[in-house]
């Protein structure tokens, strides 16, 4: 059976971008594992699940939601920064991102990065070990360098939240929250955007879009299948169980980017 891995932080992580793969990773029948730093539960960010920043989550998601934290898994998260935990364990492993400060215990985190670096190179095609991110998500594998210093998506093409998303979010909600919410480094920080860009090769590797409709890139090279933001979610699960499903069969790969 295929071992699926949702990486966590205690708190804060937006509710679609955690459930609705989740349930995709379930359905596909994967075992699925969630991780937090210590192995506590987690809980997502109880803003986008309650009050006026609640409409930006779906009822179908909400139950999507509900069903998963009643999940055994849910309840027994496994440590991340455990001596023996090891995601060679997993054929794929999932970043969620999210708008709280508190998922930064998961961004900056030295022994993500570690985890990471070994992982990455891992899922370098033809394996059939698969790696997806969104949102913020993106950011933790950006800022996992090798032993040489670059980032691993350094020669990568990847998704990214536009500045203009972010930006607007953080307006529009700025009367009505306390402090910088959805900028997860502070209302002075730079865009994810931006932030991203900064550690690839090339800025044409950067891909976004404005629009409204799904936006997923698979990356040329690896087995790194990447989203913007909750509008993606579906979409990017859907791409990442077809890129499990593919490497378990030795399928080539398809490179269209959606």
């Amino acid at each position: 059976m295929v071992k699926a891995l949702i990486m966590m932080a205690d708190y804060g992580h937006d509710p679609t971008e955690t459930a609705v793969p989740y349930t995709a990773f379930r359905d596909a029948g994967f075992e699925v594992s969630f991780a937090t730093e210590k192995g506590l539960s987690p809980l997502c960010d109880a803003r986008m699940l309650e009050g006026i920043t609640s409409l930006a989550t779906s009822r179908s998601v909400k139950l999507k939601y509900a069903s998963m934290i009643a999940s055994h898994e849910w309840k027994n998260a496994l440590s991340w920064s455990a001596a023996d935990f090891d995601l060679q364990a997993f054929s794929l492993v999932f970043f969620p991102g999210g708008q709280d400060h508190s998922i930064r215990q998961l961004l900056d985190s030295e022994v993500v990065h570690k985890l990471l670096q070994e992982y990455f190179p891992t899922t370098r095609k033809p394996s059939a070990n698969v790696i997806g991110a969104i949102c913020h998500g993106v950011k933790v594998l950006a800022d996992t360098n090798t032993d040489g210093g670059r980032s691993v998506l350094h020669g990568c093409i990847t998704a990214v939240l536009p500045s203009l998303f972010e930006q607007a979010a953080f307006r529009l909600l700025r009367p009505f929250m306390d402090g910088d919410y959805c900028k997860v480094y502070g209302g002075d920080s730079e865009d994810l955007e931006h932030a991203v860009q900064k550690k690839l090769e090339d800025k044409t590797h950067l891909k976004t879009s404005w629009s409204p409709l799904p936006f997923v890139v698979e990356d040329d090279q690896f087995n790194y299948v990447s989203g913007r933001c909750q509008a993606d979610a579906q979409k990017l699960s859907e791409r990442l169980v077809f890129a499990v499903q593919r490497g378990a069969r030795n399928e080539p790969e398809n490179h269209e980017s959606e």
